[in-house]
């Protein structure tokens, strides 16, 4: 690998402002991917030397020094995002296409153009790359698919008496923040055996304000009660400052302090006290003892390894802090299956610590050809330096060894699930009749009560199981539809979710799951089916099946009746996986609907007529609450009042008055 240009510590935030400044004057709508298959023939004689004629084209004029390349197919979409020490000299390469793999010529025989970003330093050109990598997802790039941020727990310090906290995303709120972890889940956990330790508030800022007693955490000792005087705010403190030093890694201190507060308050029989102090060392052994392959030696690391198999890679990230285990978790990372595991790795974890901070050590099951230019990256982005390697030997090859054996389990599993779910979807391709092999199934149902708060839900499922970022949900907002009709609201849903779908077109990337189904179930008899056939005969949508399910005799599961076009109703084997299947999605779609429609209707239970005057946002809406009492005496208080509240100007009184009584609510 060549060796990166200089990136001291103190430009890490210009050079990232450069690259999102590169980023946001280059980047292009992004096209529909070429429909190749990840093991695609190779590529044509004719068409390799037609894209190695255009990239000499454009090698001609290309920079000499560091930055980031794309190569565009004729449709003008993105193929490719690279990043190189001298552009000029990565892109010869391309130009004899013949001795590069079978990836690299496909990639080459469909490019058409090529466009150049420089950038001062390899360094900045491997943030860049990562950018266009995430926003475009090109076909040929590696391209990590799940990027959501991690959790972590907060203790925040904005406060006299500081709260314990979930939080996820930018870093806004004062306070002392501690992860990642893995999962949420194990942020509960951890806080819930925290609360028991510390005694910690959970509570908002507001709620506290406004506390007269206790609240049921203190009667079950979860909270020592700050808020109604309880427990000195100085005390509390020490709780807290406790809290903070378990967080940190110094956890045995904190219990030898309790062991011997402890056997004091036994001394002086002090038995209540003791049994307080008994019960939070209790929960510090509990929190600790959820902890599994706790190393002995690294305060903190992340773990990095990636297994191969079937042509699908599976990357298990284990996150150590506080010389603590504080979660895994398994990435599946979409990559053309001629790639190795160190060129994926690589790829990989540039987008992963592109918006993330990364620990003091990083360790590594394969070498990756990037990891100077990350170090020197990540390095300056945090301050101070940071390892990256592969161990060979003692308790950071075993941590690497403990990762790699979760990479191969979780890949495994995977692969076993996809087998079984394509068998599924195989029997419903034949139970349905449907004459194409079945990608995405779509189901719908409605819920309501006599109308009101009406939603309509869409459950999808592909050969992963249910995908749950392509769920929808449609609030029911025909004016003149008669409350309760479900055939109409059908109609409805269907309308604006295949409208738009023929508008747009099919504009998932090449490989990816598709964005037209291949199945549409409705939840419903033959009128819920006759309705559905109308829409997609109105809208001029071929190419998809459609079924409906209604429900058995006194709804008993396994006697449900089929609705499908050109054949008799018909019922399903009570033995057929197919009917197990259906069911599994009818009972998803329902869960989700009901879910979905239950929220709409306690946020409507609570709703204030104060949210609905525009220009009045929380500031001006806790003013005039705080002036009036409530938002009937609002409606009720005259242009004069209402120009008198503090933090109003005379317009926003008038916008308050003129709602009340123009529109009759007065």
């Amino acid at each position: 690998m060549t060796r990166a240009g200089k990136y001291p510590p103190g430009e890490a935030p210009e050079a990232e402002a450069r690259a999102e400044a590169a980023l946001e004057r280059e980047l292009r709508a992004d096209a529909a991917p070429l429909d190749i298959a990840l093991d695609e023939a190779p590529a044509e004689p004719g068409g390799l030397a037609r894209g190695a004629e255009a990239i000499r084209d454009f090698w001609r004029h290309a920079p000499m020094g560091p930055g980031v390349y794309r190569m565009i197919g004729a449709e003008g979409e993105v193929l490719y995002v690279g990043k190189a020490r001298s552009i000029k000299k990565r892109i010869a390469a391309y130009m004899t296409p013949e001795r590069q793999p079978t990836r690299i010529a496909r990639m080459v025989a469909q490019t058409r153009s090529m466009v150049f970003v420089t950038t001062e330093s390899e360094a900045e050109a491997l943030l860049l790359e990562a950018n266009f990598v995430k926003q475009l997802r090109p076909r040929y790039n590696v391209v990590l698919r799940d990027d959501k941020s991690f959790p972590y727990i907060l203790i925040c310090t904005g406060h006299p008496a500081a709260r314990l906290v979930k939080h996820r995303g930018a870093r806004a709120l004062k306070g002392d923040y501690f992860g990642p972890f893995a999962s949420a889940g194990a942020v509960f956990r951890t806080m819930n055996a925290m609360q028991r330790a510390f005694l910690l508030r959970t509570c908002s800022d507001s709620y506290y304000e406004n506390r007269t007693r206790p609240c049921l955490l203190y009667q079950i000792k979860r909270c020592s009660g700050p808020c109604t005087g309880e427990i000195a705010l100085d005390d509390y403190g020490k709780l807290v400052a406790q809290a903070r030093d378990f967080l940190s890694g110094r956890s045995r201190a904190i219990r030898q302090r309790l062991a011997e507060e402890m056997a004091e308050a036994s001394a002086a029989l002090e038995f209540e006290k003791a049994a307080r102090l008994r019960d939070r060392i209790s929960a510090l052994s509990a929190i600790q003892g959820e902890q599994s392959v706790n190393p002995r030696s690294i305060p903190e690391a992340d773990v990095f390894a990636i297994a191969e198999e079937a042509g699908q890679f599976c990357v298990e990230v284990f996150f150590f802090r506080t010389y603590q285990n504080w979660g895994n978790r398994a990435y599946f990372p979409r990559a053309d299956r001629a790639l190795g595991p160190e060129e994926v790795l690589d790829a990989f974890m540039a987008q992963f610590y592109l918006e993330r901070p990364a620990p003091r050590l990083v360790l590594l099951s394969h070498n990756v050809p990037s990891a100077a230019t990350l170090r020197e990256v990540l390095s300056a982005r945090v301050g101070h330096r940071i390892a990256i390697g592969v161990p060979r030997r003692g308790e950071k090859k075993d941590l690497v060894d403990a990762a790699m054996r979760n990479a191969r389990e979780a890949l495994s599993r995977k692969l076993a699930e996809a087998a079984s779910q394509e068998k599924l979807l195989a029997a419903l391709q034949s139970a349905f009749g449907v004459d194409h092999p079945i990608r995405r199934v779509e189901v719908y149902d409605n819920s309501h009560i006599m109308g009101t708060n009406a939603i309509g839900a869409m459950v999808v499922a592909g050969p992963d199981g249910f995908v749950k970022n392509q769920y929808r949900t449609f609030n029911i907002r025909s004016a003149d539809l008669t409350p309760g009709d479900d055939y109409a609201m059908m109609r409805e849903v269907l309308t604006r979710r295949f409208a738009r779908l023929m508008r747009q077109g099919e504009t998932a990337e090449a490989g990816a799951f598709p964005d037209t189904p291949d199945l549409i179930i409705i939840d419903g008899g033959r009128g819920q089916f006759e309705a559905a056939r109308e829409v997609l005969r109105a809208l001029g949508v071929t190419g998809v099946a459609l079924a409906s399910i209604a429900k058995g005799p006194d709804r008993n599961a396994g006697r449900e009746t089929f609705f499908v076009g050109g054949r008799e109703p018909f019922r399903l084997s009570p033995r057929d996986p197919a009917l197990f299947f259906v069911e599994r999605l009818r009972d998803e779609a329902h869960r989700f609907a009901i879910g979905t429609h239950r929220a709409r209707r306690k946020r409507e239970f609570v709703k204030n007529p104060l949210d609905e005057i525009p220009g009045v946002g929380p500031a001006r809406k806790r003013a005039l609450l705080f002036a009036f009492g409530s938002a009937k005496a609002v409606a009720r208080a005259g242009l004069s009042d209402l120009e008198k509240t503090p933090g109003l100007n005379a317009a926003t009184a008038k916008v308050v008055y003129d709602f009340f009584h123009d529109s009759g609510r007065g």
